[in-house]
């Protein structure tokens, strides 16, 4: 949902204000000067600001300033009762997007701030394309089983034919469908990402599909859904198995007819996107027992992708570890020694790349950065982990254990490897959702 910051010491005029654009079914975040307005800068993603010129503590002019020096800024509005030229043309100049002065009609504010979330759109997605282009998500890779993968997901981007990555959490498959959506012919396009999991069922239709004003409580205007957003781009469905058996499917026609039904409207839209979708899960075991519609499944499942768990592609450790340190290093090289990397050689990774990732940015936490990691420092790598390939090697130490305690770890090593994704880390230790929330009560 879009959400708007608005910057006034006048505690009436941001109430005024906040009231015209709820109105429009907008989120609204109050700040009285420039400094609480980055206090919430810092812990809510605006769309946009609309400020005030003149206020005590952090004027707009610096506020502004310190808005266009971060790493995602947002278009930020003027608005004063203290008007000239010379100031608005500063304002510009300083990349306000418009400057509006007080008195004010209604009618003007919403029009300048629709015009401003269209820019908002635009420089969101110049974001995307820029992350996607500058390679710091690489894939890392020396090993066999990973070349081939590389090898596969290379030849299948040339064309549109649907794609399902398979594999254990942590293993890239988000990474894996970026690759293909970046080696395509549509790659100057957009790569959208859905986490299935994540989405409540009852809004699955709207948030694939979009809706139209008045289609449910609460649908304010009509919304774009994810298809009609990807359009002529890529859609990645990830955690494809959470689906519903409805949501399935409606998700089976939109593949099979390329068009689309908006919640709550009845005309069909036709959308041109290329659906690449992954799962930890066994899909064609879940079909087999009629969890998951066998047509669906047969129709994402023309190439299946199923890149190997890292202890798999030991060779490839080290070369991902030293890569993590890099990027983690900021300009500073950390070491990793001889011993350190037989640490990491020894362990079975059931978190995968993404617990590698986790246990580096540890390390470097452990020894600073410039530092030196040493096997001292992964000393809380104790051997092969009891959720790895050897877990009935694990024995009960004479001393014993305290359950509770290695349970709370369990749980937040599971939280950390899927970024806290409470399904996904439940499917982790094997726990139903209501089992992994009275473990998270624990903690």
């Amino acid at each position: 949902m879009i959400r708007i910051l608005v910057v006034d010491d006048e505690e009436k005029m941001r109430h005024l204000l906040s009231i015209m654009l709820e109105r429009r079914g907008y989120l609204v975040e109050q700040a009285g000067d420039g400094v609480e307005a980055l206090k919430v800068l810092d812990t809510v993603h605006c769309d946009m600001v609309i400020t005030d010129v003149k206020m005590p503590r952090m004027d707009g002019e610096t506020l502004l300033k310190r808005i266009m020096k971060t790493d995602s800024p947002c278009p930020v509005v003027f608005i004063t009762a203290f008007a000239t030229v010379e100031a608005a043309v500063d304002a510009m100049r300083a990349g306000a997007v418009d400057y509006i002065t007080k008195p004010f009609e209604e009618k003007r504010i919403l029009l300048t701030v629709e015009r401003t979330l269209n820019l908002s759109r635009i420089m969101a997605e110049n974001r995307d394309l820029k992350k996607q282009a500058s390679g710091s998500e690489e894939i890392v890779y020396g090993s066999p089983k990973m070349s081939e993968i590389m090898r596969l997901c290379a030849r299948v981007a040339e064309g549109d034919t649907a794609v399902l990555i398979t594999g254990e959490s942590g293993t890239g498959k988000e990474l894996l469908a970026k690759y293909i959506h970046t080696a395509s012919p549509r790659r100057d396009k957009r790569f959208v990402p859905v986490n299935c999991a994540a989405i409540s069922p009852s809004l699955v239709e709207a948030e694939l599909f979009g809706h139209e004003k008045g289609a449910f409580t609460g649908a304010i205007r009509r919304n774009q859904g994810r298809f009609e957003y990807a359009d002529g781009g890529t859609l990645f469905l990830d955690e494809i198995g959470d689906l519903s058996p409805e949501a399935q499917a409606k998700l089976l026609r939109a593949l099979q007819e390329k068009k689309i039904q908006r919640v709550g409207g009845n005309e069909e839209i036709p959308v041109d996107v290329r659906v690449i979708c992954a799962t930890n899960q066994n899909l064609g075991e879940l079909a087999s027992r009629g969890d998951f519609r066998q047509d669906l499944y047969f129709r994402i499942n023309v190439f299946p992708v199923e890149p190997p768990p890292l202890r798999d592609r030991m060779d490839d450790v080290v070369l991902l570890a030293k890569h993590f340190l890099h990027l983690m290093g900021g300009g500073s090289e950390i070491e990793l020694t001889e011993g350190a990397q037989r640490v990491l050689r020894e362990y079975t990774w059931p978190g995968n790349v993404r617990e590698l990732a986790n246990v580096m940015e540890r390390a470097v936490i452990l020894v600073g950065k410039g530092g030196c990691i040493t096997a001292d420092t992964l000393s809380f790598l104790r051997g092969p982990s009891p959720f790895g390939t050897e877990s009935s090697n694990f024995q009960l130490p004479p001393q014993g254990i305290m359950l509770e305690e290695i349970e709370n770890d369990f749980v937040r090593q599971a939280l950390a490897m899927t970024n806290n994704n409470q399904t996904a880390a439940a499917k982790m230790l094997g726990l139903t959702r209501a089992k992994f929330r009275v473990l998270m009560k624990q903690i």
